[in-house]
């Protein structure tokens, strides 16, 4: 039997903005990466994400991000560990203690964007992002890049692990997604995307930008809440893992 947890990045709508398709997401997702004020979202829509998550019976995880809300966290930083360790513990926290206030458990914590990214390659950066949540709470899973550093750091600091894939972006030969401003970093269509889900899944392989097959190892797929196809992507991803019989469930359940 193949499992499998299916996450989305959401609750990156903040003030007058809206971002993304959350309330029709919400229901067709097993776990959200819910932002935590400093890459976007703000107390009230962060609030608004938990209670809906809550509400449709899926699973939360703090998706805590660089300070940097005019770069949606996609810009990269240089940060010391101290300050990589406070922001992560500053944005968990906010998150952990409303996710208490609603009777919600925290379930993993997924880094955004240009954090998640140094980190998979970044093993002291890493290490601080695992240090602040393992003080915060040791029982909290660490999602993470199949294959990266971020996994390395997660498991030395004695935390539990989900393997992350990706359905619309794309691989380099070393396992680290394609930078968002080259050639193929997106999948856009959505049946090449479906394909490469179930073969990452089953088979445990995935072919990189170059046509080269690496190895890949998916306990959660993840599909971004901003993307343009995000909604259709979705419900055509979740569909096909079922009619493949691969049961979709949170990541407490597999990890």
């Amino acid at each position: 039997m193949y499992r499998v947890d299916l996450n989305s990045d959401l609750g990156e709508s903040f003030g007058r903005y809206t971002l993304g398709m959350d309330d029709r997401i919400i229901p067709l997702i097993s776990s959200a990466n819910v932002a935590c004020g400093y890459h976007a979202s703000d107390p009230v829509v962060m609030m608004r994400t938990i209670r809906n998550m809550k509400a449709a019976g899926g699973e939360i995880g703090a998706h805590p991000g660089f300070p940097d809300l005019m770069g949606f966290g996609r810009r990269n930083m240089t940060l010391s560990c101290e300050e990589a360790k406070a922001y992560t513990q500053y944005q968990l926290s906010a998150l952990y203690g409303m996710c208490r206030a609603q009777g919600v458990t925290l379930q993993h914590v997924k880094p955004h964007g240009a954090m998640y990214n140094m980190a998979a390659k970044d093993y002291e950066l890493s290490k601080a992002i695992c240090e602040a949540i393992a003080e915060v709470d040791s029982s909290l899973i660490v999602m993470g890049l199949s294959g990266s550093e971020t996994i390395r750091a997660a498991k030395d600091c004695g935390l539990k692990v989900a393997l992350e894939v990706f359905a619309d972006r794309g691989y380099e030969e070393d396992g680290s997604l394609v930078n968002r401003s080259k050639e193929g970093a997106f999948i856009r269509d959505e049946n090449e995307a479906i394909a490469r889900v179930i073969r990452m899944i089953k088979e445990g392989k995935v072919k990189a930008v170059t046509g080269k097959d690496i190895d890949i190892q998916a306990d959660s797929v993840c599909v971004h809440g901003d993307g343009e196809k995000a909604l259709l992507f979705v419900e055509k991803i979740r569909g096909a893992l079922q009619a493949e019989g691969i049961e979709i469930c949170p990541l407490k359940e597999i990890c």
